[in-house]
This record gives C-alpha cells, structure tokens and sequence, in this order.
C-alpha cells in the first residue's frame, strides 16, 4: 500500500489554506501529482510577517484599564482594555468596563505608573464609554477604519488585556456579520469573529490587516466566539458623547416576533414583522393611535422582518437611529386590513436610572419609564429599592428590595429629587417612618437608626479587602439587565 503524502513538519496546520491572500492564485486542479515543496520555501512567511508588523503597530494604542467599581455595598476591581482614540488623552472602552466605577486607572504601553481616567460619558445600549487622561506628552493614535467594508471569512487580530496580560494578540477572521444578540439594551448589530475575546480583553480593538481598528470588543461566548461593536457605531457615539449626550428616537411599544406559527394563525403564512404588546400612555404610538394586537410591518418605508427574539435589535435599531421629532410613516396590519400613519418621534426615556444610597442601608433609584413596565410597578409616584442589606436598620424594618417609596415621614415622594430633600431633612431623627407600596398593599415601616462609627481606614481595608472577593461576588454580566422597548 502506497504511503499517503505528509505536509511538511514546519507548515502549520491551516498555513495552506492562508497562501491565496497573500500569493498568486492556487493552480487549477490537475491529475498530475503535485509539485514536491522546495526546501527552504516558507509560503506563510508573509502572512506571518504581516501579522507582527501590524500588532506591532497596533499595540501601543492599546491601554490596560482598571476601575474600582460599586455595586450594592461592596467594592471589586474591574479590568479591561481601551483604544487611544486621540493624542491628547480620548479613549473608547466598554460601558461594562467602567459601570459604576468609583475610580477609573489607565496604564499606558510604554510608560511607566498610572493614569487616573475621567469617564466622559457612557452608552449602555451600545455598551461603549468614553475616557479621558491627561498624558505628558502626545499618546500614539489607533487608525480607524470601517466595519461596513469587512466581509465574512477576512482574517483580523483581536489586541487586548486577557486575564491581565498586557498587549496580548489572537488571530481569526471575520464569522459572522449583523449578529443580533438577545441581550437586553443592547442596540448593536454586532461583529462575530474566532479571534478570542477573553476576561479583560473588553474595549480592545478588533483590526483588520492594514492596521485598521474595524471594531471594539464587547465579549466573548465560549472558545471561538466573540462579540465585537462596529466601529462605525462606537465612533458615533464618541462625537454624542464629546457633544454633550445621547439622544435617540422613541415610539413607546413593547413588541414581540412574529413567528411562523402566529403569521399561519393570523392567516398569512408570509407575513413577517412585530406584533405590538403594549402602547405607553401618551406616547407617539399611543397619538398614532396604535393598538395592542397591531402588526407593524413597515417602518419609514423599510419592511420589518423578526421571527426570532433576536431579531427584534434590528426593528430597535430602526427606531433609534432616527432623532427626536423625526417623522416618520408606519405600515401596520389590523385584523385582515394594513393601514399607514405619519409618527412623530420622541425622545427615548432614560434606560440607566439615577440612584441614591441612604445611611440607612438601603439604595433606592428613580422609575424610569421601561423600569415601571420591567418591573410592573403599581405607580410611576416615587422612588424604587433597588437594595437593601442585611443587618440595617431598613432591613429590619421590613424593607424590601422592589417597594416602592412614596413618602418619609409627612413629605410625599414623587421622584429621587423628592426623596432626597426628605431624607436631608429628617437626617437627625433617630427613627423614622416610611411609607412604601408593595403591590396592592401600602407598608408602614419604622425605621430604627443607630450610629454608625468608622474609621477612614476601615472604609480603605473595605475597598481592599473586597479585591479578593470570589468571582460569584462580582458586578453582574452586563447581559442581566432588563430591555427596553424602542
């Protein structure tokens, strides 16, 4: 039996398939055996050289980020990457990098310390944050390209943190494109790539061959899978964030998909868009005079197809990359007729809501429009706990996480404001009552305080000690948050 051919010890596994790139065109494919590889001939040279040419490049526009965040009562420190995005100190990152931090450190590839960070402002429906130091001297700029031009199957470096490592580099291409995730908030129609996306890698940048940042890395899913933000979109909200805030366009619906077993129901086994849930009061849906039931199957003239949870993003995006006050037409289906309204657009309400933290252990936040339907509170009056811990004088009360307070004492409570100014005021009352809705029920709780003495260095060994935490006592993924409608 005749010995089957063997590659070359020194080839890589896959090297061959790489050649077409970077050489000529393989040769058509002929019954002659082929011809034996010349000794010393290495074909992946260039693409090997190509890719230490440009990490190379690349890497000193990458910084390693750490931020000391809070969550409830304890403290973790929180790791991740960024892109130098300007020579006198922007950097883009993930807004899961830096959520609730306290303090925010950025060490820079070649110089020595750290820099203390400002972030400039954050975007959770796009997961990226802005952040910015003051350096010495001018800092070595990322090159910018565009996610429009990738194609599937085009080969990328992946430059981040990992676990730490400093200026750690992986190789894979392009998986996939447009890849709506069923995360809540999420706007993104995100980049999938093999090239590995790990713990502290968030915020490296994804570049493509010509050292061009094509994307931001967001997070990975299991060995091979990771999830990276256009960076068309991270640029984008760069320039809202540096001008001032964010601003998006807002019907006021819930939806959900129309599957292939509803649009059979509905008696056209063709028909695809989003079924309407619900309309929020006096909202531009709700003066559209759209209904629970209705089908939106256009919108300002492009059709909307989801048959799938995930495919909602797309029809979310629509809406939001319209302005407020944009107006826009709407084709939706009622019953066995489709009929086509002129929208106004508002103003998306706030997705990440104010918070406050008492003396009394307890935090509360304002109730944002898609926190009252997320959580189905019994009123839009008041302020919501969002925790409560153990041992205080809230707890002890009967205070739960989900009431609602609506007053302190005699002063009603109508938003976070309200409750601020009524908690200032009764700062030096040793017991207090408050007043909270809890479904159907209103709950009369008093609290009993206590003194509270702590040295300023046991706040310190607090915020150390918490570093060592398990990693189950971390921040929550940022996939555990609940969605808004578009």
């Amino acid at each position: 039996m005749r010995a089957l051919p063997r590659i070359p010890p020194a080839l890589p596994a896959g090297a061959l398939a790489l050649l077409g790139l970077l050489g000529p065109a393989l040769p058509a494919r002929s019954e002659e055996a082929p011809e034996p590889a010349r000794p010393g001939v290495r074909p992946w040279e260039p693409l090997q050289e190509r890719i230490i040419e440009v990490s190379d490049r690349v890497k000193p526009s990458v910084v390693h980020i750490e931020a000391i965040v809070k969550v409830n009562d304890r403290r973790n420190q929180v790791t991740g990457s960024g892109v130098i995005a300007s020579a006198d100190g922007d950097i883009l990152t993930n807004h899961h990098v830096v959520e609730h931090a306290e303090k925010v450190s950025v060490t820079i590839p070649g110089r020595k310390g750290k820099v203390e960070a400002e972030v400039v402002g954050s975007d959770k429906q796009t997961d990226i944050a802005l952040l910015r130091i003051e350096p010495d001297s001018p800092l070595a700029v990322a090159e910018f390209g565009s996610a429009e031009d990738l194609r599937v199957g085009q080969w990328v470096l992946a430059i981040g943190n990992p676990y730490g490592l400093d200026g750690t580099v992986s190789f894979g291409i392009v998986s996939a494109k447009g890849r709506n995730l069923e995360i809540p908030h999420l706007l993104n129609d995100f980049i999938q790539t093999d090239a590995m996306i790990d713990r502290g890698s968030s915020g490296g940048p994804l570049v493509d061959l010509d050292g061009r940042v094509v994307g931001i890395n967001s997070r990975g899913q299991g060995r091979g899978i990771g999830f990276t933000i256009p960076i068309d979109t991270a640029l984008d909200v760069m320039r809202q964030i540096a001008e001032g805030g964010i601003e998006r366009g807002w019907l006021g619906i819930t939806v959900q998909p129309v599957d292939r077993d509803l649009a059979a129901y509905f008696g056209d086994p063709d028909l695809t868009g989003v079924l309407v849930n619900s309309v929020s009061r006096g909202s531009p849906a709700e003066r559209a005079g759209l209904e629970p039931g209705d089908i939106i199957v256009a919108f300002d003239g492009r059709p909307v197809e989801a048959e799938k949870e995930e495919d909602l993003g797309t029809f979310q995006r629509m809406v939001a990359s319209h302005d407020p006050g944009d107006e826009v037409r709407l084709r939706y289906r009622r019953g066995d007729r489709e009929r086509e309204v002129g929208v106004r657009l508002g103003r998306q309400p706030k997705v990440v809501p104010e918070e406050a933290e008492t003396e009394d252990g307890f935090h509360v936040q304002e109730i944002t429009e898609s926190l009252y339907r997320e959580q189905r509170l019994p009123t839009r009056k008041g302020v919501y706990v969002s925790f409560v811990a153990r041992g205080s004088p809230a707890s002890e009360a009967g205070l739960r996480r989900g009431d609602v307070v609506v007053s302190v004492e005699d002063r009603k409570v109508e938003d976070l404001e309200d409750f601020e100014q009524a908690m200032e005021a009764v700062e030096d009352r040793d017991r207090l009552l408050v007043t909270a809705r809890r479904g159907q029920e209103t709950k009369f709780l008093l609290l009993k305080r206590r003194p509270v003495i702590r040295a300023a260095e046991d706040d310190d060994r607090e915020a150390l000690g918490s570093r060592s935490r398990r990693p189950e006592d971390a921040p929550p993924a940022p996939d555990e948050a609940p969605a808004p409608g578009p």
